[in-house]
């Protein structure tokens, strides 16, 4: 398993630290949508990628997805409508976060509760986002977890239907 990352993700020092914190090698390359997903190495020998079929958006913080809902929201749409497109899935993470904090406005940025929630859950019913909260810390295995058991489903999947 290789871990790909979109090249618009900074690369800080902490960004490097979360790469390597991946536990897998990692590439950094342009993708058409989403910060990260995966490619895999088969036992014939092709590659198998996940570029088309899962890919992870990361949000640092909530007043980061707010931002993608209020003044970034045509360039976050456009993003979620090309994965749509694919017939792809995306998975939405944001780090520090809980639906309590958002319901209680603990996150800097004017966005109503209210508002936030309807976003979210618009775009979990329009696009089938899933939406999954964690802390800073845990965001690399959880991502590396999901981009493997996507992939693993896919292709254990393929061997049945073969």
């Amino acid at each position: 398993m290789v871990c790909v990352i979109d090249s618009r993700e900074h690369p800080t020092a902490d960004a490097k630290k979360r790469w390597e914190s991946f536990g897998v090698p990692y590439r950094i390359q342009a993708l058409k949508s989403g910060d990260y997903t995966a490619e895999f190495v088969l036992p014939n020998g092709e590659t198998f990628s996940l570029e088309n079929i899962c890919v992870i958006e990361r949000k640092m913080s909530i007043g980061e997805l707010c931002g993608n809902f209020c003044q970034n929201r045509a360039r976050f749409i456009r993003e979620f409508e090309r994965i749509k497109e694919a017939g792809a899935k995306a998975y939405i993470i944001v780090e520090g976060a809980s639906w309590e904090a958002i319901y209680n406005h603990r996150y800097q940025s004017k966005m109503a509760p209210q508002a936030l929630v309807a976003s979210m859950t618009a775009w979990m019913a329009r696009y089938n986002a899933h939406i999954i909260f964690c802390k800073a810390e845990t965001f690399p295995k959880l991502c590396r977890e999901i981009l493997y058991r996507e992939a693993k489903e896919i292709l254990t999947n393929m061997e049945v239907d073969a």
